[in-house]
């Protein structure tokens, strides 16, 4: 069965105090929409819908970002869940197969439970997700009869007999989506909110004869965000989560509880990762790396046997082979480290290429910017770098070649060759102890003046 994704994501978020929509606040470093959207790729979606309406705009631009191919469509006046969906139907025209309604602000249901739910609908015309609630507060209702759903009632309309349920309502529904847009066209507002609810087709179902159920998730996995400590409990949990995944799939963390990761980090085993590391989005470090105590990666890819830190910095492209070294107070961005390379110390080295066990002294650095263009280095194999050499791009420097230390390259070095770009030293003999007299005396006389 062909499966449709419908993800609400209209709300303003008031209690976020944030000029920002809501699902655009970031857990694990992406908009929680975006952790929304990847678990509803486990269904396979062929058709994906966002319904949009505060800062459409940006939620507009951050889906498409996900996926370019996703349809943004727009609710101009929140309605409710019910009215939020219908705006999908345009979208989903010439579609057959079934419709499943998540939300932008609900960003950790996992690939199993929306398997469930996909099962269920073989035997099922509507399957409802719901949760045993620790404190249902003001959560919707499931009336269930067995296995049958006979009413999702909200808490504005339970009586207290109905408020006595403990068995939740997500807000998850899934359906054939014909079926589905037919039904929410008879769905009225006449209620405590005077909304048009999602929930009222499971009534309007049943009393057409068709069958819905409740598929059952830990309540954790239906966390809502809606303010600012929500927002950190969510962030909290992720990482948590995230943690004993890679301890049991064999990454060494002794201090779990100080490395951040990022939505999408992949670590693979054997791999150590030590205190206080932080994982920005688009990082892959293969097995058996380590990544040393205070470093920042972003965007990079660290391959097996290399060693990142302590307090290094690997930003966007960079791209470590094996048995790389890269050490304290090292920068790298948009760069390609070949087997064996090494920079251990106050370097940065950008928009470059090193090649295979070359060593780059401390104080390097790739002058790659002039003001307007970004430029290349090109570094051969086994070629050594002095400390402090300035390497000015574009510029190429040869397999085997050297530089001195201090040097400040502005042209090509050939394979082989010894590059020395400095002034030459001058001694001028007794100047120092002359300017320091001089230097001395003024020291005193403006003090004697104070």
């Amino acid at each position: 069965m062909s499966m449709a994704l419908i993800v609400l994501a209209a709300g303003k978020g008031t209690r976020m105090k944030s000029d920002s929509p809501k699902v655009l606040h970031r857990i694990a470093q992406a908009p929680m929409l975006w952790h929304a959207l990847r678990a509803g790729q486990a269904l396979e979606p062929v058709r994906t819908v966002v319904v949009a309406g505060h800062g459409a705009e940006a939620v507009e631009a951050s889906a498409l970002d996900y996926d370019p191919e996703i349809r943004v469509v727009i609710q101009s006046d929140q309605l409710g869940t019910g009215h939020a969906v219908r705006q999908a139907e345009p979208a989903l025209q010439g579609f057959e197969g079934d419709a499943i309604v998540l939300y932008g602000d609900t960003p950790f249901l996992s690939e199993e439970t929306l398997a469930a739910m996909q099962a269920a609908r073989q035997t099922h015309d509507v399957v409802v997700l719901g949760f045993e609630a620790a404190d249902p507060g003001r959560y919707g209702r499931l009336k269930m009869a067995g296995d049958q759903l006979d009413a999702i009632v909200e808490f504005k309309d339970a009586s207290e007999e109905e408020r006595a349920i403990t068995l939740c309502n997500s807000g998850v529904m899934a359906m054939d989506a014909g079926r589905m847009m037919a039904l929410l066209a008879k769905v009225s507002n006449d209620n405590a909110a005077g909304e048009y609810y999602l929930t009222d087709l499971v009534g309007l179902a049943r009393a057409e004869g068709l069958t819905a159920t409740a598929v059952v998730c830990d309540e954790a996995e239906t966390m809502g965000i809606n303010s600012r400590p929500e927002l950190a409990a969510a962030e909290r949990a992720f990482q948590t989560r995230a943690r004993a995944a890679l301890l049991e799939n064999g990454v060494a963390l002794p201090a779990p509880e100080t490395v951040h990761l990022a939505w999408d980090t992949v670590i693979g085993r054997d791999t150590e990762i030590e205190p206080n590391v932080v994982f920005g989005p688009g990082v892959t470090v293969e097995s058996g790396a380590r990544i040393r105590a205070f470093s920042h990666l972003e965007g990079c890819h660290v391959s097996r046997g290399a060693v990142v830190g302590p307090y290094a910095r690997l930003r966007p492209g960079a791209e470590l082979a094996e048995d790389v070294h890269v050490g304290n107070f090292v920068e790298i961005k948009n760069a390609v480290l070949h087997e064996g390379a090494k920079a251990n110390h106050l370097t940065y080295i950008g928009d470059a290429e090193v090649g295979e066990k070359t060593n780059i002294g401390a104080g390097t650095i790739t002058c790659n910017y002039d003001g307007v263009f970004k430029h290349r280095s090109v570094i051969g194999r086994n070629a050594f770098i002095g400390s402090n050499t300035m390497l000015v791009a574009p510029v190429s420097v040869g397999d085997g070649a050297m530089t001195a230390s201090g040097s400040v390259v502005t042209e090509d070095v050939p394979p082989g060759a010894l590059a020395v770009a400095r002034a030459r030293q001058v001694n001028k003999d007794g100047l120092a102890t002359k300017l320091f007299r001089m230097l001395r005396a003024r020291k005193d006389k403006e003090a004697g003046k104070a």
